[in-house]
């Protein structure tokens, strides 16, 4: 959720502190920050807001609701806290909800005789500072609104709907399969039962897929004159279920997707009538909103002894209490805690946990003291776990990488019913492709990295469906080993190593591995393997292995060069590389010695030398000038280049 700095200002007044304060406060209480940036001259926060605040903090009210709590003062202008009459109400629109579970609740506003142009200057900067493109005043009125109050709004054309004796009725129903919608985008989507719509009831057409997107049928445009104003609650998993049925995600469903409250919709229809009559003109002739089952928050009765066990600090019954008041919720003092009723943009809180988590990020994790736990006897040696280990050990010593792999493929036998991505539809069967696939991307490496052939494996699930008569899906362990001896690929020296080491395997394990060995990949079931070995009883010791250090790499190519020359026997290959070193320059990435051999008194060193940079892509020029220093220093040294 990005966020605009002198927006939130508007509610937390002058106590907002300097951005890189609003950065820490959310940062150790709340939500991490993604980024920072200056955008037309406006300081816009990206809030990394995640699913289970979603419901209150994706707007600029609720971001700012959190920063004034976790400062501890009030908001100097709070919405939700103003009060709020959908008056006067209109007979002139009608709405028929065929599952009031599906819409929860439906609020419209109609104003008349408004003039569609260019929003104003500020709208229009604050909406593109935050990515959005601005359209006309009404429909960049809507978006300003959400993006202020958390609550998703849509305009429609009055005239462009129909409205028999004067009166617009709208109807919220679940589509059949095989109709379709054209939206405000002029993309075409077929309806299954899983998609809500809004409808104009009398003409039956399509107006939009509710929660989710305009449709094209009533779109505001320049000779609008009449709107109707929709605020609605839509149910988040029939939201949800519409979103992923069509591949549509919008601002509008992420926030229903995330159960915002319907409380909303009077406090979002108020503001956006008065922003619309100021930019737009026009008259309201009147709200109406139906209601069938108002959402009701009960309170939470939550111990104070729950609060510090949980926690594992000691909070004292003020400090409690104090961030409830904080929090905007309301609490009566019960036997040996709180009954606290939250306020209601907060559908999050339902359970004692969830208040305790409250507390705890308020009055700070960091409070929590670090206390080591006893100790306390191993009740059983997990047979996986322990094989996995030795396996592992045994590779790494012998000069193996582990890596890991994506569980999905593209094709095999067992397909996703809701992919994750076009090349991820499937889940895979066997590690093999996977290894294949890292090999090859990685031997041209081989260089870069320093050494003479890519050797790695992975332990990981495949999925194989059920053999008989009862459908499903068998998972099981495998070991995969591969080898590419040499550049161009695939070798029979790869088949001969992977030998050596399922020889090794086999005597360290006491089993065969039943192996099957092709084109340089080994792979084998560790689940039967591990089936087939005594149950352990004990756990190795571990042994650190040596201290590593971690340097980014580089995003540009490598260049290689070989030189070979010629030393006399008593020149050590180190103090050759080391004069290299001292005339190749930064540049030099990597030298690596691949031969040497002494005849008649002298010794022959073969070096490849592998440049690259952090910020450019080497040229030949570059690079050869490099080597012709280089050559030329050995030379000055009496060495014969060869």
């Amino acid at each position: 959720m990005k966020v605009v700095y002198d927006w939130l200002k508007e509610y937390v007044g002058d106590a907002l502190p300097p951005v890189e304060k609003i950065d820490e406060l959310l940062t150790f209480h709340a939500f991490e920050i993604d980024g920072i940036e200056e955008i037309q001259g406006q300081t816009v926060i990206d809030v990394k807001v995640l699913p289970d605040r979603s419901s209150d903090s994706l707007s600029h009210r609720g971001v700012a609701h959190e920063i004034a709590a976790l400062m501890g003062v009030p908001l100097a202008h709070d919405p939700f806290r103003e009060p709020v009459s959908l008056m006067p109400s209109t007979p002139k629109i009608q709405v028929t909800i065929h599952d009031q579970n599906a819409c929860r609740r439906f609020g419209a506003a109609l104003i008349t005789g408004v003039r569609i142009k260019e929003s104003p200057a500020w709208l229009r900067a604050r909406l593109e500072a935050l990515g959005q493109r601005s359209i006309n005043n009404v429909v960049d009125a809507t978006n300003y609104v959400m993006l202020a109050l958390g609550q998703p709004l849509h305009a429609y054309d009055a005239e462009k709907f129909s409205h028999a004796d004067g009166v617009w009725h709208f109807g919220v129903r679940m589509a059949t399969t095989g109709e379709s919608v054209t939206t405000l985008t002029k993309d075409a989507y077929e309806l299954t039962e899983r998609v809500q719509l809004i409808v104009d009831e009398a003409s039956h057409a399509i107006a939009g897929i509710a929660g989710i997107k305009g449709g094209a049928y009533a779109e505001v445009d320049a000779q609008t004159t009449h709107i109707i104003l929709e605020a609605a609650n839509f149910d988040a998993a029939v939201t949800r279920r519409a979103s992923q049925s069509l591949r549509l995600q919008t601002d509008a469903s992420k926030r229903f997707e995330n159960n915002i409250s319907p409380e909303l919709v009077p406090f979002a229809l108020r503001d956006v009538v008065k922003l619309i009559i100021d930019i737009a003109g026009g008259v309201c002739e009147g709200f109406f909103d139906t209601y069938p089952t108002p959402h009701t928050h009960a309170p939470v009765y939550v111990a104070h002894t729950h609060i510090t066990g949980l926690l594992g600090m000691l909070v004292d019954a003020e400090t409690i209490e104090k961030i409830f008041t904080r929090l905007s919720c309301v609490y009566e003092k019960a036997p040996d805690g709180w009954n606290v009723t939250a306020p209601f943009e907060r559908t999050d809180i339902q359970i004692p946990e969830d208040l305790i988590a409250e507390v705890g990020r308020v009055h700070g994790y960091a409070r929590v003291a670090s206390v080591m736990p006893e100790v306390v006897p191993l009740a059983e040696i997990n047979a996986r776990h322990y094989y996995s280990d030795r396996i592992r050990s045994l590779l790494v010593d012998a000069g193996f990488s582990e890596v890991i792999t994506s569980s999905f493929r593209a094709k095999d036998a067992i397909k996703l019913a809701n992919a994750f991505a076009s090349d991820k539809g499937y889940l895979r069967s066997s590690l093999r492709k996977n290894i294949e696939e890292v090999l090859d991307r990685n031997m041209p490496f081989a260089d870069l990295v320093g050494v003479s052939h890519v050797a790695l494996f992975e332990i990981g699930t495949i999925f194989n469906p059920q053999k008989g008569e009862v459908r499903g899906i068998d998972e099981t362990v495998s070991l995969a080993i591969g080898v590419r001896m040499k550049q161009q690929g695939y070798t029979p020296k790869d088949d001969v190593r992977l030998t050596e080491i399922a020889v090794l395997l086999e005597a360290a394990l006491g089993e065969p591995l039943h192996a099957h060995i092709e084109r340089g990949v080994l792979e084998c079931s560790l689940t039967s393997l591990i089936a087939r070995l005594p149950k352990p009883h004990v756990y190795a010791s571990f042994v650190p292995g040596p201290q590593t250090t971690y340097k980014p790499f580089s995003q540009y190519p490598f260049m290689t060069r070989d030189i070979a020359l010629w030393v006399p026997e008593e020149v050590s290959a180190s103090g050759v590389e080391e004069s290299i070193r001292a005339h190749a320059g930064d540049l030099l990435a990597r030298i690596t010695l691949f031969d040497t051999f002494t005849k008649e008194g002298r010794t022959s060193y073969a070096f490849r030398l592998v440049f690259q940079s952090y910020d450019r892509t080497l040229t030949d020029d570059e690079t050869g000038g490099i080597m012709e220093r280089v050559t030329d220093a050995l030379l000055t040294q009496g060495y014969e280049v060869r």
